[in-house]
Parts: structure tokens; sequence; C-alpha cells
């Protein structure tokens, strides 16, 4: 994401008023890589800002999204969605176990639909997600079998 100054400066532009909701939520995601959910951003900044509302932090990362700042990423978990401050095109590593989603950027060469595949769409970015065990949730094993992912104990401890 980018800096503060730079955020602020984009919604004045734009004619947004930079109300000290916005500055409090505005400087938590930037600082932040986790790919919060709108309630995760809530609870952060009620726990700096007791007043704020709920429908404040909502809207204003709907607004962020609507203006390109912010990327919706669809919740693997089913949780809902979850934001995203890197806006520029990058790929996904997803834990099965804890939900984290982290970034990658690498573009992967030849990663594309013939014509045939593409079935007519006119295809505007893509974005590959990778599904495994994150190193916290490997031991014990059980955390992704209550997942819902058959895991081998044995692969979780070999080199790949």
């Amino acid at each position: 994401m980018k800096s503060i100054d730079t955020l602020l400066s984009r919604l004045r532009q734009r004619g947004l008023r930079i109300t000290p909701q916005r500055r409090v939520i505005l400087e938590f995601l930037v600082n932040e890589e986790s790919h919060p959910t709108a309630e995760q951003v809530y609870q952060r900044v009620s726990s700096l800002m007791p007043d704020i509302s709920r429908t404040t932090v909502y809207n204003t990362l709907r607004e962020l999204s609507d203006l390109g700042e912010l990327a919706p990423v669809q919740d693997l978990s089913q949780d809902g969605r979850r934001y995203d401050t890197s806006t520029e095109p990058h790929h996904h590593l997803y834990c099965v176990a804890c939900h984290t989603i982290i970034d990658i950027h690498r573009d992967f060469e030849g990663m594309s639909l013939s014509p045939e595949e593409a079935s007519g769409y006119q295809i505007l970015s893509h974005q590959a997600t990778f599904y495994g065990i994150c190193p916290d949730c490997q031991s014990p094993a059980s955390v992704a079998t209550q997942a819902g992912w058959t895991v081998d104990p044995d692969a979780l401890n070999s080199e790949t």
C-alpha cells in the first residue's frame, strides 16, 4: 500500500474529507499485510478510537476499494471479504488451517488461457492461489485435517 501521506493526498484530490476516523483506518491499513476482514479492521481501530462505528469502517473500506486503493479478496474460508492493501497484480498463498493469506509477487510465465478456454471472455487480469499449510500449522497435522484436507504427516516433514 502507498504511504499514509500519499493516500491522504489522493483522497483529498477526489474530494473526500480526511476525518479522524478515516485517518485511523488508513493508518492501520498502511501497516497491515494480513488481508484483514472488515470486522478485524473494526476491532483494531475501535481499540484506538472507541467511538468509531462499524458502519464508518465498512463504508471507508468500500470507498477505498471503489477508489482502487484496496483490493477486495474473497476469504477462502468463507468468512467473507478480506482486504488486500497491495493493489498491483499478484498471487496468494493460503493456509487451509489458520486461513492466513500472504502475497506472492511473482509472474508465472505461460499462465494464460487459449481463446477457446476463455470462452469469449476478455481477460482483464488473473490471480493464482496456492493452498497449503503454513509452518505454524504444520504441527500437529490434525489442524489441517479439521479444515477438511487430507494430510500425509510424513509429507509435512519431507523436503519438496
